[in-house]
């Protein structure tokens, strides 16, 4: 009966009006919310074929979807690890109560935000339980190769804040200009002599002891001096002993000329190097290049150590913990060492919309949403993450509330057409009296 349609399009309204103003209320419940991604609802038209020259209203029905690949402005906040994503992609996270549980892989979710702070554990874990994911690195801060397709390789980030952490010595440059007046015929002599300090395997600081022993000719100048290097974690032992001739011409006056190996490493003339073993293993020693003055030189009457570098540090204490763009979890410590300790990559789908919403913001893969690829932050088609921030909800209030008022409209019509049904169906009623 077309009378009775009538009544059911009016219904079918009034229920997607009242779907669509609990979409409204939950968005506008969540605009502070960091990370909320707001649910849209649309109306959809049901048409019912008409037949014998009569019309019957088919109404509408209300579908809903939530818009996660819509993003919230970026605020800025005072933790290093409150960490956003800046464009496409997700962080992966996982329930704290999975991982305390240890009986086996965690189910990986996504996130666009999250404040993670360390808990009594270590673990970079949110203020609504959600712990960071990432690949661990090696021991030298590289980070080995993990499947792509796949959430296993992925680790609860956790940082142990009691951490001491050094790092041995395996280079040093030396920049010292020796007196070009001891090699002469008439000087004295004088060895010169320089310590420099380097950090075995245990953070423990050693030093090489180096000394400079000019040659005296018996007449003119030799330009000539022997290098020899002692370790004092073997008791002063000769590690190397050199043979530095020095050019005395007009262009290229006091670089070196040349280097001969008595014991040690060889010399090499293409990188300015030689090797030497310490108790603890090797270290690259650069004294520079033959025919430049950027090592050793010999020049007037004076001796300089103009420049000297080294790695390595000795055992320091953590301090603080920072994410950077590129997803590096790096670790730092008072005496100014850094360690690559984790690396978080980004998650990205083929329709983001298309996951299963869970609290606290989080989503799941589903076969709607397609397969997951786990990408380097600001490669591939994501972006980078951003720290020190987090993402505010894409709520637009003022929005909301102009649909509010919408609804509301649409609602009071939808209940004045069951009204107006109402009293039609009376005057039906009322042809019998």
């Amino acid at each position: 009966m077309t009378i009775s349609s009538s009544l059911n399009a009016g219904i079918s309204g009034l229920t997607a009006n009242a779907s669509r103003l609990a979409s409204i209320s939950d968005n506008i419940a969540n605009a502070s919310t960091y990370g909320y991604k707001r649910v849209q609802t649309d109306f959809h038209s049901m048409v019912i074929s008409s037949r014998g020259g009569t019309y019957s209203a088919g109404g509408t029905r209300a579908t809903s979807q939530r818009l996660i690949d819509e993003r919230g402005p970026l605020v800025s906040t005072s933790n290093p690890t409150d960490l956003a994503v800046r464009g496409r992609g997700m962080l992966p996270v996982a329930r704290q109560s999975e991982i305390a549980l240890g009986n086996g892989q965690s189910q990986m979710l996504l996130t666009t935000t999250g404040s993670f702070r360390t808990d009594a554990n270590g673990f970079l874990t949110s203020e609504s339980g959600l712990a960071l994911l990432g690949w661990p690195a090696l021991a030298d801060g590289t980070v080995p190769s993990y499947p792509r397709d796949t959430s296993d390789g992925l680790e609860p980030v956790q940082i142990n804040v009691n951490q001491f952490s050094g790092e041995p010595t395996t280079r040093m440059t030396l920049g010292v200009n020796l007196p070009a007046t001891e090699t002469d015929a008439v000087s004295d002599g004088e060895t010169q002599e320089l310590s420099v300090e380097y950090y075995d395997n245990l953070g423990t600081s050693e030093s090489i002891r180096i000394e400079f022993v000019p040659t005296v000719p018996e007449s003119g100048s030799s330009n000539e001096w022997t290098m020899v290097m002692r370790d004092t974690a073997q008791e002063g032992a000769v590690i190397g002993e050199y043979t530095l001739a020095f050019d005395d011409s007009r262009s290229l006056g006091g670089t070196l000329e040349s280097v001969t190996a008595v014991t040690g490493g060889p010399y090499d003339p293409a990188t300015g190097t030689m090797i030497v073993d310490v108790a603890g293993g090797p270290i690259e020693i650069n004294i520079g290049n033959i025919g430049e003055s950027d090592g050793i030189t010999q020049l007037s009457d004076r001796f300089a150590p103009v420049s000297i570098s080294k790695d390595g540090s000795p055992v320091g204490n953590m301090t603080s913990v920072e994410v950077d763009a590129n997803g590096y979890v790096h670790a730092y410590f008072d005496t100014g060492l850094t360690r690559t300790i984790y690396k978080v990559p980004l998650v990205d789908l083929p329709n983001p919309n298309g996951m299963v919403a869970l609290d606290q913001q989080t989503y799941m893969p589903s076969p709607d949403s397609g397969t997951y690829f786990l990408w380097d932050a600001g490669e591939g088609p994501t972006g980078d993450i951003v720290s020190y921030a987090r993402e505010e909800s894409a709520t637009d209030v003022a929005s909301e509330l102009t649909s509010m008022i919408q609804t509301q409209r649409s609602y009071s019509s939808n209940a004045k057409v069951i009204q107006t049904v109402d009293e039609m169906l009376q005057e039906t009623t009322n042809i019998k009296r």
